[in-house]
């Protein structure tokens, strides 16, 4: 029988919704059950795509024995950590504070009032690795609150004062050019000279920091943050971590080579590596990284669309409880679908071998060359591609998460207008309606949405900025004026619910309140919502012609100049924006009546990598498009105008004289 979960809107409380376990969702009425029961209660946190939260579903959560004691001693709650990345950051701290470790499944005992006294991430069904089991440690701690209750409580009460304490980030300072160079040379300390990345195995798409170093590039024509950039990107490409066949990037390499994924397709990695792809072409002119962008962005509108128009949050890591089914191979395996001939040359191109290099004598497919034969290529991959569609396909998290699809809605409009692909932009526009839409409910923002209809839970400080930041590009692919007002009021929403005297939170004032307000000021795989923000007020602002805005961005990357002292790597995000208020950021605007002349100052502007720019393309004095107003045609030609900080140069109508208004001053 379905149990409480069966109402839930997210794919993976529905994935427990079959559990004996009696699961309740998160909310006042699990702790009000809990104090009546005079209980514990066992919160349990996941996400759909999680392959060890598959393993101990499967082990534990679907064992009549186990849930029957999981019912029978605690008040059972399940949270989606990407519904709720509030209660998510709250127990993960106090996990890691406990434990020295986080991750996910995550595993937390709390009193009835929420406070955590014990936490853990995976327990096996029985003992092993020096782990009680998890029916061990249910016992354990349904003894200690019979027998150690105070003790329990007290523990709870000091580990929420312990993880309510804030991180002293000293006081706000601008991000100035000698930090921004000891960043760069911080991480080519920690570089990866033959692989790429920063550090050892598992390696993650650094993609913050990526960002940070085509930036840093482009300002200071420094060739070394250039060859980093280059060179990570160049070797995620080529490895297993991207899906060589339809494209696309899984969450991490297990290796330090990127030859081994975690099978796990998230939009926001794709998302953000597809901007960093289209912007090292866009400074390099390389083919190759062209392709990959191109690829990328095809695989979020094909296998991440929703009708509805928002992006999907993920791919599974397993097909059927075995992670890589979907995309594996043996060289047998690809004689039989290419033929003798073309199936032993793919196997030496893709560097499947008879020992393999992932598990039971399989390989994930690596192009750590180009071949001689493209077309060859083009056809092999075409039939192999076909050939795996017949394969079980790995679950699809199908809930749309705000600030994924902000993330998303950027990347895209910036491939459209870059590449010249319509339909990029339209899609990017698809998700932001489907945001105005749903996700905008009475001035504020939900988390997330399936089937088109918004959830519960309200957005935090990562969905206005990371929705902000995409409507502005969206802005700037169309010329709507529709999307900067609402970027405009997501931002109106972040300078009274989100800033305070005490500095930046990642809920909103009136959110409800946790154990404690949580506020975490370092990127994870997404920009930090400080970060977010800071770099779509910065946008708005160049777009807008609004310094209080700039001054919005200016605020919060100074909030988080201390840690890009101590930890560039934790705040790749904002070292990207500090290197868009250094460089202006410029504004241009190209005003004029739609046709070659204007076209031809359009590419030439938006070929621009100077850091953070922006660009409008337009009538002049077009309605809700400030960049536009009072740019009057020259000489009755279409015309360029460049400004930097609100300081404006002359018009220009001619693609020389632009590049050169342009290049840096």
């Amino acid at each position: 029988m379905p149990n409480r979960l069966a109402g839930a809107t997210s794919p993976y409380l529905l994935q427990h919704a079959r559990n004996p376990v009696d699961w309740r969702e998160w909310g006042e009425e699990a702790f009000a059950e809990a104090r009546r029961r005079d209980v514990p209660v066992l919160l349990s946190v996941g996400y759909a795509a999680c392959h060890w939260c598959h393993v101990m579903a499967h082990e534990s959560f679907e064992d009549e024995a186990t849930a029957a004691q999981m019912n029978a001693d605690f008040v059972c709650v399940k949270v989606d950590r990407e519904e709720r990345p509030d209660v998510d950051s709250v127990y993960m701290a106090a996990t890691q504070a406990l434990t020295g470790q986080g991750g996910w499944p995550m595993t937390v005992f709390t009193t009835p009032d929420g406070r955590p006294f014990y936490c853990g991430t995976y327990f096996p069904p029985r003992p092993a690795h020096g782990m009680p089991s998890f029916r061990q440690l249910l016992a354990a701690v349904s003894d200690a609150w019979r027998t150690r209750r105070e003790e329990l409580e007290t523990a709870g009460t000091r580990i929420a004062e312990g993880i309510s304490a804030r991180l002293d980030l000293g006081t706000p300072v601008p991000l100035t050019p000698e930090v921004l160079d000891r960043a760069v040379a911080a991480l080519a300390a920690d570089l990866d000279e033959r692989w790429g990345g920063f550090g050892g195995a598992p390696k993650f798409p650094p993609s913050m920091l990526l960002e940070f170093l085509l930036r840093h590039a482009a300002r200071t024509g420094e060739d070394r943050a250039l060859r980093m950039a280059r060179g990570t990107l160049e070797a995620m490409a080529r490895g297993g971590i991207h899906d060589q066949l339809a494209g696309g990037f899984a969450r991490y390499s297990v290796d330090a080579r990127w030859v081994v994924p975690h099978f796990e397709k998230m939009l926001y990695d794709n998302a953000l590596l597809l901007r960093g792809y289209l912007h090292l072409w866009r400074a390099t002119g390389e083919e190759w990284a062209r392709r990959v962008a191109d690829a990328t962005a095809a695989f979020l509108v094909r296998d991440l669309g929703t009708p509805e128009g928002g992006f999907a949050s993920a791919l599974d890591a397993d097909t059927e409880g075995v992670e890589g089914l979907t995309y594996v191979w043996t060289p047998a395996q690809l004689v039989e679908v290419l033929g003798e001939d073309d199936g032993r040359w793919a196997a030496e191109v893709f560097e499947v071998t008879d020992t393999g290099t992932f598990e039971h004598g399989t390989s994930t497919l690596q192009l750590l060359r180009d071949p001689d034969d493209p077309a060859r290529l083009a056809s092999v991959r075409e039939r192999l591609t076909a050939a795996r569609a017949q394969r079980p396909q790995p679950a699809r998290d199908d809930k749309v998460v705000t600030a994924w699809n902000g993330l998303a809605i950027a990347a895209l409009a910036e491939h459209g207008v870059l590449t010249g692909s319509p339909p990029s932009v339209e899609a990017a526009r698809r998700a932001a309606e489907l945001l105005a839409d749903v996700h905008w409910v009475d001035g504020r923002l939900r988390r997330a949405s399936r089937d088109g209809v918004a959830g519960a839970p309200v957005g935090v400080l990562e969905d206005y900025g990371d929705a902000a930041e995409g409507l502005l590009a969206l802005h700037q692919a169309t010329g709507e004026g529709r999307w900067l007002e609402l970027a405009g009021d997501l931002l109106d929403v972040v300078a009274e619910q989100f800033v305070d005297a005490d500095g930046w939170h990642d809920t909103a004032a009136d959110a409800e309140a946790l154990v404690h307000r949580p506020f975490d000021p370092a990127d994870g795989p997404t920009p930090s919502g400080t970060a977010a923000v800071a770099g779509a007020a910065v946008s708005y602002a160049a777009l807008a012609g609004a310094p209080r805005h700039r001054e919005l961005g200016e605020a919060a990357v100074g909030q988080l100049a201390k840690l890009a002292e101590r930890a560039p790597r934790a705040v790749g995000w904002a070292l990207a924006v500090g290197e868009a208020l250094l460089a202006g950021p410029l504004e241009v605007a190209v005003s004029g009546p739609a046709g070659p002349e204007r076209d031809a100052l359009a590419v030439a502007a938006r070929a621009s990598t100077s850091p953070g720019a922006v660009v409008v393309v337009g009538e002049p004095d077009a309605p809700g498009v400030p960049l536009l107003a009072d740019r009057p045609l020259v000489g009755g030609r279409a015309a360029a105008y460049v400004c930097r900080g609100f300081v404006c140069s002359a018009p220009v109508t001619n693609v020389s004289a632009l590049g050169a208004a342009m290049a840096p001053s």
